[in-house]
């Protein structure tokens, strides 16, 4: 049963993928011949993250995932390390205004990706260690919060908001899962509310954002166009789509096609039916990665399974809910489908890790 869950898993990851592919193509074919003077560059980048994702997935396979329990602070040290190095002018790329990046000549690194990652083993050991303690206010829930709101402060310094409210809410879940009390819970997120506030609607382009959610029509040609333009798209796409290869709002309407609004893409092209696909195809990854957590045989690889499978599960869901209109603009990528490097290889090596504990859960 197990190793049906292992092949299972990694069948649908590799169809979301392959799905991808096609999809990038499509989507950015025209944008990359425009600016680049070919159409093929934006394949080729995702192609060269693939083929490095594959590596790292391969090795997250074979290497014990438990040893990662020994290297967890390590790991967390270096997410720290380079999300202030990527803060520091001509170290990290800037980009429409956020600094987030590495640039390494045809290669760029995210290391909020990697951070996610690093807090998610971090805190999957925490719990392991702390089982006993875990109730506990100042030895159970605010040792973890507090690395939890020093990496989300570096994140939103970027600034990434959407990432941060990812990464926030996986935490927090890990955490209740592991027995940490309810009213320690309520009384951070009661707490974080007038900051939230803050961060929403002291920044402009994010009150531009909240605003044009409520009511895109408001700025139809500023703020709104995203919205409307993906939601074009996807009403366009109809029962069946209007083909593959054959998107109007690729075609300079709705920016940001082969990266948040992908899915968008895939609706007008592809239809009803090709978004129903996708949503399926997650809603298996879900419940083979809720198989593989169910049958987790130590503390540690249960609450980093959870972690993993719980990361992916928000950015689906939030980047399908946005390109619907039902979230505002986070710029959180598809998994798996979306262009960006960092995004994909580490999505792919949750995916390993994820195979890894399933296959250490055939023996008990």
């Amino acid at each position: 049963m197990v190793r049906k869950t292992r092949i299972n898993l990694l069948t649908v990851s590799v169809v979301l993928i392959c799905a991808g592919i096609v999809m990038i193509y499509s989507s950015s074919s025209i944008y990359a011949w425009e600016r680049y003077q070919d159409s093929f560059y934006f394949l080729k980048r995702h192609l060269s993250f693939l083929a490095i994702g594959i590596l790292f997935t391969f090795l997250a396979m074979v290497v014990d995932h438990r040893l990662m329990k020994k290297y967890a602070r390590p790991l967390l040290w270096i997410a720290f390390f380079l999300l202030i190095l990527v803060l520091i002018p001509g170290l990290g790329r800037e980009v429409s205004g956020a600094r987030r990046w590495f640039r390494f000549k045809f290669i760029s690194f995210q290391p909020a990706e990697f951070a996610n990652l690093a807090l998610i083993i971090y805190i999957a050991d925490f719990i392991s260690r702390k089982q006993d303690k875990i109730k506990s206010l100042f030895e159970g829930f605010i040792p973890p919060i507090s690395v939890l709101g020093v990496i989300c402060l570096l994140i939103l310094i970027q600034p990434d908001l959407g990432t941060t409210i990812t990464l926030a809410s996986t935490v927090l879940i890990m955490l209740f899962v592991a027995g940490v009390r309810v009213r320690y819970i309520l009384t951070l997120i009661l707490c974080s509310l007038p900051a939230v506030y803050l961060l929403v609607f002291s920044v402009p382009y994010r009150r531009a954002r909240i605003m044009a959610f409520l009511n895109p029509w408001l700025d139809p040609k500023g703020s709104g166009f995203q919205i409307i333009q993906s939601q074009v798209a996807i009403g366009s796409g109809g029962l069946f789509g209007v083909g593959l290869g054959h998107s109007r709002q690729k075609l300079f309407y709705l920016p940001a096609a082969h990266t948040d609004f992908i899915f968008s893409i895939i609706g007008e092209e592809l239809g009803l039916l090709g978004t129903l696909g996708i949503i399926a195809l997650f809603m298996i990854f879900i419940r083979q990665g809720l198989k593989i957590i169910k049958n987790a045989q130590d503390r540690f690889s249960y609450f980093l399974s959870l972690g993993l499978v719980l990361m992916i599960s928000f950015k689906a869901i939030v980047n399908i809910g946005v390109s619907c209109g039902v979230f505002p603009t986070k710029g959180l990528p598809l998994p798996f489908i979306s262009y960006g490097g960092s995004s994909l290889i580490f999505d792919m090596v949750s995916v390993g890790i994820l195979i890894n504990i399933a296959r250490t859960g055939d023996y008990p």
